[in-house]
């Protein structure tokens, strides 16, 4: 006779409960960039809205920043750590291919023998954790779920490629999801573009620097071997991100049946400001709709800039508990992820 299998008895609903943020303490402006490439702080601004970012010290690492913003997160969602069921960390730049920097981050944070694992998304990475916490607490897996968005992009940044080396920032954002009685999480809308993977993407494999041949390896201006760095083609990252993530954010507003009139908060990835008001101007958001401009401060920040980015409306007042908000990530893959939230 065939076992029967007792279906999950998880929470009818999930939502954010509680969010948290860290920034590194060195703040850098644009006159730092300038000293290693040709541009002004001028071009800078108006090609993607960048004045300052934030770059980690050495004590600064992944699972440092995580464990700072976590705590913040599960502070705020009114819980101890012990009550946290699941671990999430989305970043790229944990650069241990084993183990997860997420199981660091659980011990650092107290949590017990939670569930922790790494997604590697690019700046969609956030999107994808939520939707899998989602997921877990209705599902009934855990409780409680920590999803974490953190880089150390300093360190994949080539300071001498002029068409990046003003983008990129560090921190740590949070978020943690619990039970919920009434929808506060619509509906993913998520996929890839695998075709255009080369479009954003590492310079160099890590296994290329085990072969000996440095004359296959990138040089700087003073002939020393490169470190791997992000490189894109910039205008078509550029174009996709506003046509067909304008479609992607659309959907989302579909799948949860709310307008453009319902919305009270718009939170994209913090890639340039140029793309954030493109797409507000594609999506037709009305005046009232607060929109997320923390790039102008933070930089380009990939998994940890939609967490850092909520945070921030909300300590600030711009944004308030039970606000509707649209969150969209996109990035290397191409990958993205969109979803409307109750902020908390």
């Amino acid at each position: 006779m065939t076992a029967k299998i007792k279906p999950s008895k998880g929470a009818p609903y999930a939502r954010i409960l509680g969010v948290g943020g860290y920034r590194p303490h060195r703040v850098v402006p644009n006159e730092e960039i300038l000293k290693h490439i040709d541009s002004s702080d001028e071009w800078i601004r108006s090609r993607s809205g960048i004045a300052t970012r934030h770059w980690a010290g050495p004590d600064e690492t992944v699972a440092t920043m995580s464990a700072e913003a976590g705590g913040k997160a599960i502070a705020a969602a009114g819980l101890t750590p012990e009550q946290i069921g699941g671990v999430l960390v989305a970043t790229v730049s944990h650069f241990k291919q084993t183990p997860a920097v997420a199981t660091e981050i659980a011990h650092l944070l107290g949590t017990g023998k939670p569930a922790a694992f790494d997604i590697s998304a690019g700046c969609a990475g956030f999107g994808y954790g939520l939707t899998l916490a989602k997921g877990m607490v209705t599902d009934g897996t855990a409780e409680y779920v920590l999803v974490i968005g953190v880089e150390r992009l300093s360190d994949l940044t080539d300071l001498e490629d002029r068409a990046t080396a003003f983008l990129f920032g560090d921190g740590a954002g949070a978020v943690v999801v619990g039970p919920s009685t009434e929808p506060a999480m619509g509906p993913t809308v998520w996929g890839s573009e695998g075709d255009k993977s080369e479009t954003i993407t590492q310079t160099v494999p890590w296994d290329e620097y085990r072969v000996g041949d440095l004359s296959k390896l990138p040089l700087d201006s003073q002939g020393n071997v490169k470190f791997p760095a992000i490189t894109q083609e910039g205008q078509s990252v550029f174009r996709w991100a506003v046509y067909e993530m304008a479609k992607v954010a659309k959907q989302a507003l579909d799948d949860a049946g709310v307008s453009p009139q319902d919305l009270d908060v718009f939170i994209p990835h913090q890639a340039n400001m140029r793309i954030i008001d493109s797409m507000v101007k594609t999506l037709e958001l009305p005046d009232h709709v607060t929109v997320a401009r923390d790039v102008e401060t933070t930089g380009n920040t990939s998994a940890a800039s939609i967490p850092l980015a909520m945070e921030r409306l909300l300590a600030t007042g711009q944004a308030k508990s039970g606000d509707t908000a649209l969150v969209i990530g996109f990035g290397a893959g191409l990958v993205y992820a969109a979803t409307v939230v109750t902020l908390p």
